[in-house]
Order: C-alpha cells, then structure tokens, then sequence
C-alpha cells in the first residue's frame, strides 16, 4: 500500500490541471457574489449560477483593465484558466477578463476573431507602412452626415489646407456597414485616389463600433496599399480595425491630425532651411578665403602672382556658382511660401466678404445657409467686408433643397 501526503496530493492535481490545455482558456457565464476587492488591488469573487458556485481571482494587473464597475449580482462572462490553489486544496478560475453579460456574444465574437486575425499575422508591426509627411491627396471614409466628417475636416482644413480631400460616403453602423466601409478603401487603391486613408466614426457601444470588428473590414485594410489610419469611437474603444491599421488615432479628430502636417510647422521649417543655407555659404565662403589667403603666404611656388590670381580667378566664379544657387533656392522658397499663403488667403473669410460676398446669421449667431432655414419675421444679422447690417425677413422664397 502507498501511502501519500496531503502535500504530495495537491501538488498531483495542480499538475494535471496546469497540463490540460482544456482548462487554459475558459468562458464562464455566472452571476457575481462575494466580491471584493483587496487593498493589494486584486479583486476576488464567487461566481454563481442556479445549481454551481466557483470562487475566482483576478489579479491586480487584469483588474486593473476592467472597463465597468462590478458589484455583486451582475451576470457577467469571465475569460480564464482554472487550476487549483495548492494550500487549500481548492480549485478556482483566475480571471483574465471580463465582460457584462448582456454584450457576451459579441465580445466573444471579438476575442475570437481577434485571436484568429493576430494568429495569421494582420497585426504584425513588419507589416505596417509609414504615413506620408506631406501629402497631397488624403481620403475619408466614414458617414457623409456623422458629427465625425465635420471634426476630420474641421482639423484638416485648419492644419493643412493644401491637401485635397475626398470623401467616401460609407454606412458606419448596422446591416451592410462593413460592406461599404471594404468597398471604400478598395475604391481608392484601384483608382490611386489617396496618399493616406483615414477610416473611422464617432463614439457609440460596441454594437454600434461593430462594422469595424468584421473581418470583411479587417481585410480591406490589411490588403490596402495606401496607408490606413483608423479612428474609430473615443480614447478608450478598441476595435479589430484598429489592430490591423498602420496608424491608430483615439478619436477621428486625432485621425486628421496624425493624417497631416501642421501648416505653420511647414512655414517654420522653411524659415529655418532658409537660414540654415545661408550659415552654409557663409561658412564655405570664409574657409575658400582662408585657403586662397594660405596660399598667397606661401613662399613653394615661384610665380605666386600667376597663382594668386588662378586662385582668386576661381575664388571668384566658386562665389558666383555659390551666390546664383543660393539665389535661386530663395526665390524657390518665396515662390513656394507666396504659394501657401494664397492658399492660405483664398481661404479666409474676411477675403470672400471683400469680394462682394455677405455672410448671413441667425438671433442665435449661427450661420444661415439656406432659405429653408427662415420663415418671415425672423431676424437677422448680414455681415459685410466693412460692417454689419441687422435685418428682418419680409417675405421667404424657397427653391430646391441643395
């Protein structure tokens, strides 16, 4: 007969659980009792259904990821390995996350498909491609009437308006969104519409986010050869896009940042270029005069005149050659700053105003584009280059809605 120790047996069956690979990744659905949570920063809890309890742990790193306060009597899906806790002889989950229960089947949908994407290699860093510096053509693809195209070009239009942008009109929630969303980054690679992409929406819940966790969508953007930024939701909303993206912004204004350069940097950068060169020639200039005068002092040659003045001879042309170039860049750079600035001043509102234009707003100070906007009696203010004008509406003639 073998005899054993309480130790040895423990230690036997911590060992068989920790072998098998069915214990390593399960998803537990039950509802929370017994939580707490240490000063240590770990949180411990019991999770419960109608006939089973099964007490868990999650530690401080995991809990720390949690996105939702748990209490007690929530019904949530938890993510884990369960083996046994040696001491005690006592079996539990070790939690890794957690989700509510109410979003269980798409989150584990994500975590999956996620698995599944990381696995083929769509997330790898080797995979990703640089965001253009300066680039001249930069597309969009999101709702043409979310509150998110009005931010992206908002931020675009302020920060590098010498870019054109191009607009793809795609569905960003619901039946057919990851469709349109995939269609619309093949659009710009087939027809090389784009330096750099920028796809994303606004905030919302994750079934909202969800046509940015299809594969379809995955995909598109992983096989794209025009640069993808993706900006979808808020800071804190991760979705499958955003894993295989080149470049992830928190938010779509963030995208139309990371998308562009800062006009004014690009300004400054020329300024200092500019300088730069003319510290340059000046340098080159002293360190010809201090060879040309070496050589003058040198007493090796027996016809220093002759020398002299071969030296000063291309002394002389080296500083023409250096004086054209240095003319020409200048010229370049003022060209190309003249050029900026036009844009910059064919942008301004106060310009359109001077061209003869009228700028028309409401009581409420927000600007009126449209007739169907006024009803008669209604006040308003129509701003001119040199003042203001505060009229009333006598009679409202209404066309086509544009």
């Amino acid at each position: 007969m073998s005899v054993i120790t309480v130790s040895q047996l423990n230690n036997y069956i911590k060992r068989c659980f920790d072998s098998n690979a069915n214990f390593q990744k399960l998803y537990i659905k039950g509802e929370i009792s017994n939580f707490k949570r240490h000063s240590s920063g770990h949180i411990y809890l019991t999770l419960k259904d109608e006939g089973s309890v099964l007490k868990a742990v999650m530690f401080r790193a995991a809990a720390a990821s949690l996105r939702f306060d748990a209490s007690n009597g929530m019904k949530v899906i938890a993510c884990g390995r369960v083996a046994v806790f040696e001491r005690d002889g006592q079996y539990q989950l070790y939690i890794e996350s957690m989700m509510p229960d109410g979003i269980g089947e798409l989150y584990l949908a994500y975590e999956q498909l996620k698995e599944k994407l990381s696995k083929e290699g769509l997330f790898d860093e080797s995979h990703k491609k640089p965001i253009p510096k300066y680039p001249s053509k930069i597309g969009v693809i999101t709702s043409p009437t979310g509150a998110a195209v009005r931010d992206i070009l908002n931020v675009l239009k302020r920060r590098y308006a010498l870019a054109d942008i191009y607009i793809y009109p795609a569905l960003v929630q619901g039946v057919g969104a990851a469709k349109t969303i995939a269609h619309g980054i093949e659009c710009f690679n087939r027809e090389k519409l784009a330096d750099v992409l920028i796809v994303g929406r606004g905030g919302g819940s994750i079934e909202d986010l969800w046509a940015f966790n299809e594969e379809e969508v995955a995909y598109a953007i992983y096989n794209s050869e025009i640069p993808v930024i993706s900006a979808v939701g808020h800071e804190t909303d991760f979705t499958i896009a955003d894993f295989v993206a080149d470049l992830r912004a928190p938010t779509p204004s963030a995208g139309a940042e990371l998308a562009a350069p800062s006009q004014l940097d690009v300004r400054q950068s020329l300024v200092m270029q500019k300088s730069k060169l003319a510290v340059c020639l000046t340098n080159l200039y002293k360190i010809k005069a201090q060879q040309l005068e070496r050589i003058q002092k040198s007493r090796v040659f027996t016809d220093y005149k002759v020398i002299f003045d071969d030296k000063r001879l291309y002394l002389d042309t080296l500083s023409k050659s250096l004086l054209e170039l240095y003319t020409k860049k200048v010229e370049k750079s003022k060209t190309e700053l003249l050029k900026y600035l036009s844009k910059l001043e064919a942008l301004n509102p106060a310009a359109v105003l001077k061209r003869g234009f009228a700028s028309v707003s409401g009581a409420d100070k927000n600007i009126i584009k449209s007739a169907h906007q006024l009803k008669k009696g209604d006040l308003i203010d129509v701003t001119f280059a040199d003042g203001l004008a505060r009229c009333s509406v006598n009679s409202v003639e209404k066309g086509e809605k544009l």
